[in-house]
Order: structure tokens, then C-alpha cells, then sequence
């Protein structure tokens, strides 16, 4: 697997990360033994950036990472081969209540409290320390502080990010309990703030660069790039849709797919199917070309997902196709696409 420095730290990542999303019950329950097996087959297939988050499954995405992690480590894996990501802005309620709306469909029976404060900030990284079964978190990030997730309480929230969330972080850096900190959104413009509010090593960026949507090189990539900044690609396949193709029922930001998204896929799939390509694997490969991304993170929820993942490494996108989708008004014309 080919690896890339996170930004300024050097740390380095495989090009494809792994997302634990499904791992806590995204859309539908999991089998125990699957989801475990699908972290292990993608730390077996040379995948060494993970990253999971409290609020997947309520904890329980980073039980099941913690477990395959423990596994992977009895069967000889090094744990300082592994970059493991998490998050904070949450901590976990131990009783039942959710009610938070989530697309999660089991989980843990845990209450998340949303939480950007200094002391809730290292309570959330102790939490996170002892459903992962670990003494070290490489990468923190700062979690949802955009309009998607808190509408008009997002100024509320960004403020008590960057007063307590921020300086806990910088705080776990200084001390080298942590490698990296960052943020994880959903908005690009988010990143863009936050990079010129503080000193960041790296952002997580879902569903705002993909073949639908590249608003991130008017400002925020461009940015990264300037500071250094590792950027991190969630989403790629804007929650389903560039992954299945313009089907019933595809999903778009973890909706189902309005009419003019499903139509401008179905344009895309031609242009696929006119050059033998893999819709998802065009989304893979479009992502990886910037210059400022370090790694993208898929999500898989089985071991024959993750491997069908990766496996769009072993099919490189020809230049033509990507002409033709300049040509058809389907990407930007300064977007990087792979050489």
C-alpha cells in the first residue's frame, strides 16, 4: 500500500484509510465477527491509517476497532505501524436514551453528549482510550463543528471549540500524548475557518471534494497546501451514490439521491462505461489526485468490502475519461485529476 506524509508532521499513512462508520451499525446492523474481520483484512492489506470517532455507534465502532486492533496484535501487527484517528466533541452517557436522530440502527445503549468543553474535551480521549484498548491516540479531531450538524448553534459551537476543544488538544500535542490534531467536518468552508483560527496539523474533510462537488479549491485546499495541512478524504462517494451508481434508493449526504444528483451520475456512468471504468474507482483515484490529500478513508463494513476497495488501486483511470468529463461540464477544469 502506498503511504503519504500527514502534512507537516511526515507522519506517515497509507493512501487509503480505513472508515469505521458502518462499524458502528450505519443503515443496519453488523455481524460482530464481520465487522472485526473487515479492520483486520484492511491492517492486513497494508492499510495503516484508521479512523473511527465516539459517535459511530455510540461507542461501539471503537470496541470493534480496539478488538480487531488487540487480535491483529496477538497475530504479530505492530501497533506503531497502525496512525489511529479519533475524535472529540461527544462523550457517552452509560444508559439508554439516544434519541439523537443518527442513522445508526443498533449501537450502544449510550446517550451522546455533545460536549466541545475543555474538561469534556479529555474526557471524551479518556473514553476513547478504554473502548479502543490502547495507551496512545496518533490523530484528534475536532468533530462536526458545522452548520450541517448544529445549524444555528454552529457560531455557539465553534466558539466553545476553539476555547476548550482547541486548547485540550494543543495541550495532549505539547505534551506528546498525541502526534496530530485536527478537525473533522462536513463543510469545507468549516476547515478553511479553522485552519486560520489555529494551528493545525490536519483536517478530515467528508463529502465536500468528490466528482459531485469541488467548492474545496476556492479556498481550503489551496490553504492546506499553504500551511501544511493534511488533508484527509471522508466521503467520496457522497455517502453511496458514486459508489452504486444512480440506482433506487442511492444515497446522496446520507439522504436518498434528489433527481438532478441522480441524473448528473447517470452522465457520469456513460462516460465510465465508454472507457471501461469503475465509477467508484474514478471517485477513488479523483480524490487521491490533490497534492494536499494524504490519505482517503473508505468505510467497509465486511472483508470482501474492504478488499473491493483497495482493489481500485490496481486499476488506474485513463487521462481520456477524465477529458471527457471536463468536456461534458461534469468537473471543474482546475481540478487535479491523476497523471
Amino acid at each position: 500500500m502506498p503511504s503519504r506524509p500527514l502534512g507537516r508532521t511526515g507522519i506517515p499513512v497509507s493512501c487509503i484509510g480505513f472508515g469505521t462508520a458502518p462499524l458502528g451499525d450505519l443503515y443496519a446492523r453488523l455481524d460482530e465477527r464481520t465487522a472485526i474481520d473487515a479492520v483486520a483484512t484492511a491492517i492486513t492489506l497494508g492499510v495503516t491509517l484508521l479512523d473511527t470517532s465516539p459517535l459511530y455507534g455510540h461507542g461501539l465502532a471503537e470496541h470493534r476497532c480496539g478488538t480487531a486492533l488487540r487480535i491483529a496484535g496477538q497475530e504479530g501487527a505492530r501497533r506503531d505501524g497502525v496512525v489511529l484517528s479519533t475524535k472529540v466533541g461527544r462523550w457517552m452517557a452509560p444508559r439508554e436514551g439516544r434519541g439523537d436522530g443518527s442513522n445508526f440502527a443498533g449501537g450502544l445503549p449510550h446517550r451522546a453528549v455533545v460536549d466541545y468543553s475543555f474538561d469534556g474535551t479529555l474526557r471524551s480521549v479518556e473514553q476513547s482510550l478504554l473502548r479502543l484498548g490502547t495507551d496512545r491516540i496518533e490523530v484528534l479531531l475536532i468533530h462536526d463543528v458545522d452548520v450541517w450538524t448544529h445549524g444555528g448553534q454552529m457560531e455557539q459551537r465553534f466558539r466553545e471549540a476553539m476555547e476548550g476543544a482547541y486548547p485540550a488538544l494543543h495541550r495532549l500535542r505539547a505534551e506528546g500524548v498525541v502526534k496530530a490534531i485536527g478537525v473533522g467536518v462536513n463543510e469545507s468552508a468549516m476547515c478553511a475557518r479553522f485552519a486560520r483560527a489555529g494551528d493545525f496539523d490536519t483536517m478530515l474533510l467528508a463529502g465536500r471534494y468528490t466528482l459531485l462537488e469541488q467548492a474545496a479549491l476556492d479556498e481550503f485546499l489551496p490553504l492546506a497546501l499553504e500551511k501544511g495541512i493534511g488533508v484527509m478524504l471522508g466521503g467520496v462517494f457522497n455517502s453511496g451514490v458514486l459508489a452504486t451508481g444512480a440506482i433506487p434508493g442511492a444515497k446522496y449526504n446520507y439522504r436518498d439521491a434528489p433527481p438532478e444528483v441522480l441524473d448528473r451520475v447517470r452522465r457520469m456512468e456513460a462516460i465510465c462505461a465508454a472507457h471501461a471504468v469503475r465509477l467508484p474507482d474514478a471517485a477513488l483515484w479523483f480524490g487521491l489526485a490533490h497534492r494536499a490529500v494524504a490519505s482517503v478513508v473508505l468505510g467497509g463494513g465486511s472483508p470482501e468490502e474492504v478488499r473491493r476497495n483497495l482493489s481500485a488501486l490496481e486499476r488506474p483511470v485513463p487521462a481520456a475519461f477524465w477529458a471527457e468529463l471536463r468536456a461534458a461540464g461534469l468537473l471543474r477544469a482546475d481540478a487535479p485529476v491523476p497523471a
